[in-house]
């Protein structure tokens, strides 16, 4: 494909030499003799069928045709090395390759992994952000953050993080609702649900003492980050995980009316390897990570 391009060494000889006016001085630069950059030239020459330099005396100047091939040289010769220069500099860094589900990278991690950065430089972070479990054995990634029930196949996993979930709104909704004081103020509000949401609405009212109350329906989301994100623009209350929740009600954007009030979900996040990988730098680094950044949330 690339057979009829001049050899690089030729390139080099032709860029020194056009930048310097010289052969002596490209000769000093390229660690050769002039003899050897003169016959690099020829052979350029030869193999472009032009003529790109005057030989004078004293003095080499570019024809017309070496002075805009010069140009294409140096461009070329330039993005050949910033890129070679990136790629050397990206070996430098180790990466550390993350999957986990779309509702956990945007309303969790994502919003932390500036702190990662600055405490672990040496690390570049690639997220896989999928609801679907990816094969860790395939080497693809080196880790997984999942929500499950922690019975993962030919995988070693750990419980980061257990799950509770609670009412939660937003504060102009609960104003308009009388600040719901009563468990019972929840008959009069839409009730957002998560689809396949195991500690669902039913559970959270047996929990707090409402065993005949009758849920009734309301929107359904896909993602729980999508329920949530319902209750912070006023459309109802939603049964908020307590890890999506947390930044929105640090931040004032989400209240939670029932605090006392909170059900353990039988799912919760699971830091999830290849068996082989139990003791490697990169998982040691991320678990003692997401340790501390999850304990002051944990009850």
């Amino acid at each position: 494909m690339f057979d009829r391009l001049p050899p690089l060494q030729t390139l080099r000889a032709f860029e020194a030499t056009a930048r310097l006016s010289s052969m002596t001085l490209a000769a000093a630069e390229l660690h050769v003799t002039h003899g050897a950059i003169s016959r690099q030239i020829r052979k350029l020459e030869e193999h472009l069928g032009l003529k790109l330099f005057f030989r004078l005396t004293r003095q080499i100047i570019l024809t017309e045709q070496g002075a805009e091939f010069h140009q294409l040289v140096t461009r070329l010769l330039s993005d050949l090395m910033r890129e070679s220069e990136r790629l050397r500099g990206r070996n430098l860094i180790k990466s550390l390759r993350i999957s986990t589900t779309v509702s956990f990278a945007s309303k969790w991690l994502a919003p932390r992994l500036s702190r990662f950065r600055q405490r672990y430089p040496e690390f570049e972070i690639e997220l896989d952000v999928t609801d679907v479990n990816v094969d860790l054995n395939d080497g693809q990634v080196d880790a997984a953050i999942r929500y499950g029930l922690g019975n993962y196949r030919d995988v070693s996993s750990e419980r980061m993080f257990d799950e509770t979930v609670t009412p939660v709104c937003s504060p102009d909704f609960l104003e308009k609702h009388n600040g719901l004081t009563e468990i019972k103020g929840l008959l009069n509000c839409v009730l957002l649900h998560e689809y396949r949401m195991q500690a669902n609405w039913k559970a959270w009212f047996e929990m707090a003492g409402e065993k005949k109350f009758c849920c009734q329906q309301g929107p359904l989301w896909t993602l729980g980050s999508m329920a949530t994100e319902a209750a912070i623009r006023g459309e109802g209350v939603a049964l908020g995980r307590s890890l999506l929740i947390a930044d929105d009600v640090a931040a004032g954007r989400l209240v939670v009316p029932f605090p006392q009030f909170k059900l353990k979900a039988e799912r919760g996040y699971d830091l999830v390897y290849r068996s082989d990988n139990q003791d490697s730098f990169k998982i040691s680094i991320l678990r003692q990570w997401l340790a501390e950044e999850l304990s002051s949330l944990k009850d």
